[in-house]
């Protein structure tokens, strides 16, 4: 099977789940190429709906908690999002083919994952994907306030950074706990104080 086929076909199963329901999320999920963000020792399961690793205690995360993530965001083109974790770049892609990736800004941890992420979004046509290494959890205020802002790590609570870079009404994601985690969808009210909705179980590693 192609690298296309398999893409199809894992869409096709992630468009059968009851928690992604935008169709833009499985457009931007058949869009990205999922296998150019791996290892190429790991090519051969890219389109398995499981993370793997990438290096640097990283993963790239599996299929649906991108697409449920992305849809979770509720995102129109043009809003404008932060990212905390770059990876290896997969899951700005795929919230650039959304928003634009003009709007996507992402802060990694690790100098040498940022600098390959960079690399591998300009060589497939996200160059205007920003990217900087640095401590995810002080967000990157210069670009602020954000529509939403996502994590792709786990941390004990929201960073309070992060949350005061998004506009009041916007929406911040993130697995939150520690030995437990949990995925939680939270709404900036107007006094910055945060509506929170659980989302369920989740295993993301730690942010560091």
């Amino acid at each position: 099977m192609t690298f296309e086929a398999a893409r199809e076909s894992l869409v096709d199963r992630l468009a059968r789940r009851s928690d992604i329901r935008r169709e833009s999320t499985l457009e931007a999920m058949r869009a990205v190429p999922r296998h150019e963000f791996v290892p190429e020792s790991r090519r051969k399961n890219a389109y398995a709906d499981r993370p793997l690793p990438i290096g640097d205690d990283a993963t790239i995360s599996a299929p649906h908690m991108v697409a449920i993530m992305v849809d979770a965001l509720d995102l129109s083109p043009g809003d404008q999002v932060l990212e905390v974790g770059t990876g290896c770049g997969y899951h700005a892609a795929v919230t650039a083919e959304v928003v634009g990736p003009e709007n996507v800004f992402s802060v990694e941890y690790s100098d040498r994952l940022a600098e390959e992420a960079r690399e591998r979004l300009d060589r497939l046509g996200y160059d205007d994907i920003g990217i900087r290494a640095g401590d995810g959890s002080e967000g990157w205020p210069e670009h602020a306030p954000y529509d939403a802002a996502y994590l792709t790590c786990a941390a004990p609570e929201f960073p309070s950074a992060v949350v005061e870079q998004v506009r009041p009404g916007g929406v911040v994601l993130a697995p939150i706990g520690t030995d437990r985690q949990t995925l939680v969808h939270a709404t900036r009210r107007a006094d910055g104080s945060l509506d929170r909705e659980d989302r369920g179980g989740v295993r993301f590693v730690r942010m560091q």
